[in-house]
């Protein structure tokens, strides 16, 4: 049983609300649509009045028709009355009702999609730590799942409003009829309502557990979707399955457990009902056969009572129900009140940037158990290309992400423009920041569309005009349908060289001062290499670039070249001068870069070849 309860911890963001503090959260979400909450309390009234009016005019009837002495016309005329009035009765509550549910389904349709914008909102807003350590499965789980769910919150609140009137009003009619029975039924209520109040914490530990599991199940199917081609490659489909099959099957245990809590409480309180109800049918037919009620009186008082225990009941019930609820908003507002790692203690305009970078003495780490700069200093003159270099670990993406601030550093001061990074307007700083990712992402829709994702405000024109100076433009050319190719999730539909192609284009297009490339290692023919490094080129020109360079081009094209070990820079210079020094850039070049000069002088013998070839086809 010990693999039952993996994944079913909160995560290190999740907070505990108290339920005053959800419902001061909840009402906040209310407050813009009080208007039609005011309606749906109106319709709320007057059908509650209209459901305790059914009893009252059948009753009355029952009164007509035992103390009447015969049958006359004038009996007839006034059953006619009753009837059309019971009629008009039923038809008037389910026309109070049809407005309530209207009103009911477009206010929580409003409410839910405000808690959903607030919860997506804050998801963008989270920094890369953020992702880094939690699951974005599990994440996705409380922007979709826990929203929906938060919906029941709303339906049981106006659900409990209606049976709250519906209560007092026939708690009137019961007092009316017969005081003595009034009291029996009053004396049941309070052991109703402490039978429910026991399920509670039952109720919201239950419901917590089973939102984290379907979560996890969310994970780990969104991970076995994101891996399937890897799967796949190595036969571990079964694998996939058999993990999967485990968390289902925690799903079902949780479920059934939470079923079991929310179905036992209406059988025990319908117990302790009707057992109430055994109470005053004896009692009231003791005084119906003593005289001291009449039969309509006592008709009237067995519907009424009818009419009191279901909604005690389920009002008695609502705080366990309502846990349901409770727990998908305590999810949700605890991701929107997830506190930030990356902090600005201003928010100063943006002017067009140069591109000059300064650490000074940055001190940073992911965790606590590992520092990866310390007293890191260095200047970055703007318009200068700098290629890193060191093996796996030695700080050279974490240098990239700290300019693009995605993460924060605990000591030092990383200066752009002259300017405290942690003072400027994260929005506009990032407008004059261009990204080439190691493996480029692409989005669903066409070439042209994933190009224009760089500024969304581009021509065609321009699209097309910045595409053709990427690479030459030949791949525009290879592809299928120009730059209106359709491509599916992630680029699938192009190769990888081509999405490296289009993610040049699209940080040319938005025209960066400073440029962060992480070159992607995947195997791509030498031609396209050839390709890319001529856009690359195009896109470095004039701006100042940091390269976490993989390639030997990249590397010889660079105006420095910074050698990394643990965070330190222990060699600096230009090819030739790192070469000649013999020192760990040697070492680096000798095991991993050399074998990449033959193929890349290859490659551009072979587009210089090429280009006649295709200039005299371009003349025919």
């Amino acid at each position: 049983m010990g693999f039952i309860m993996d994944g079913l911890d909160a995560e290190a963001y999740d907070r505990s609300y108290s339920d005053r503090e959800l419902l001061g959260r909840i009402y906040r979400y209310f407050r813009p649509y009080r208007r039609q909450m005011v309606t749906v309390g109106g319709m709320i009234v007057l059908n509650s009045a209209m459901d305790a009016a059914l009893p009252v005019l059948i009753a009355t009837g029952l009164n007509i028709l035992t103390t009447a002495d015969d049958l006359s016309a004038e009996l007839w005329g006034r059953s006619w009355w009753l009837i059309l009035a019971i009629l008009l009765s039923g038809a008037l509550s389910w026309s109070f009702n049809f407005v309530r549910q209207r009103y009911t389904a477009r206010t929580v349709g409003s409410v839910v999609l405000d808690l959903r914008k607030d919860a997506f909102d804050a998801v963008l807003a989270r920094d890369m730590s953020f992702y880094d350590e939690f699951s974005s499965g599990k994440i996705v789980s409380r922007v979709t799942s826990d929203t929906q769910d938060f919906s029941s919150v709303v339906t049981l609140t106006l659900n409990l409003i209606s049976q709250v009137l519906q209560v007092t009003i026939v708690v009137a009619i019961l007092v009316f009829i017969n005081v003595r029975l009034a009291l029996i039924a009053l004396t049941i209520a309070p052991v109703i309502v402490l039978i429910a109040l026991g399920f509670r914490r039952l109720a919201r530990h239950t419901t917590q557990q089973a939102r984290r599991v379907i979560a996890q199940v969310n994970a780990n199917i969104q991970e076995s979707i994101s891996g399937i081609a890897i799967a796949k490659n190595f036969r571990q489909e079964q694998t996939i399955y058999e993990e999967f099959e485990r968390v289902n099957a925690l799903s079902y245990r949780l479920s059934w457990r939470q079923g079991i809590v929310f179905s036992a409480i209406f059988p025990v309180l319908g117990t302790v009902a009707g057992i109430g109800t055994a109470l005053i049918l004896y009692f009231g037919g003791v005084s119906v056969l003593a005289g001291a009620v009449s039969a309509g009186a006592w008709f009237l008082f067995i519907e009424s009572i009818n009419l009191f225990w279901f909604p005690l009941t389920s009002i008695a019930s609502f705080w366990s129900q309502f846990q349901l609820g409770l727990s998908a908003s305590e999810r949700v507002f605890a991701l929107i009140d997830a506190e930030a790692r990356v902090v600005q203690s201003d928010s100063q305009p943006v002017p067009a940037l140069k591109g000059r970078i300064e650490f000074e003495r940055m001190n940073f780490s992911y965790n606590e158990k590992e520092t990866v700069l310390r007293n890191f200093s260095l200047v970055i003159p703007a318009g200068q290309t700098i290629a890193l270099v060191g093996h796996t670990g030695a700080g050279k993406s974490s240098l990239g992400k700290l300019v693009a601030r995605f993460y924060e550093f605990q000591g030092g001061r990383l200066l752009i423009d002259g300017q405290d990074i942690r003072t400027l307007d994260l929005k506009e700083y990032r407008r004059w920041l261009g990204i080439v990712p190691q493996t480029p992402f692409l989005f669903s829709g066409t070439v042209a569309d994933n190009i224009r994702y760089g500024n969304p405000a581009a021509s065609n024109a321009e699209v097309e005009r910045v595409a053709r100076r990427v690479g030459g433009g030949d791949w525009v050319s290879a592809l299928p349908q120009g730059l209106e190719t359709p491509i599916s999730e992630q680029g699938r539909g192009i190769s990888m060289g081509q999405r490296q192609l289009v993610a040049l284009a699209r940080v040319l297009l938005q025209n960066p001062a400073i440029v962060i490339l992480d070159e992607a290692t995947a195997s791509i023919d030498p031609l396209t290499e050839a390709q890319i490094q001529e856009g690359l080129e195009e896109v470095l020109r004039d701006r100042t670039a940091i390269i976490i360079a993989h390639r030997l081009s990249t590397i010889r094209a660079a105006d420095r070249i910074l050698v990394l070990r643990k965070g330190e820079i222990i060699e600096e210079g230009d090819h030739d001068g790192l070469m000649g020094q013999g020192g760990h850039y040697a070492e680096l070049y000798n095991t991993y870069f050399r074998h990449q000069s033959l193929a890349y002088i290859d490659a551009n013998l072979h587009a210089d070849l090429l280009k006649p070839e295709v200039q005299a086809v371009e003349g025919d």
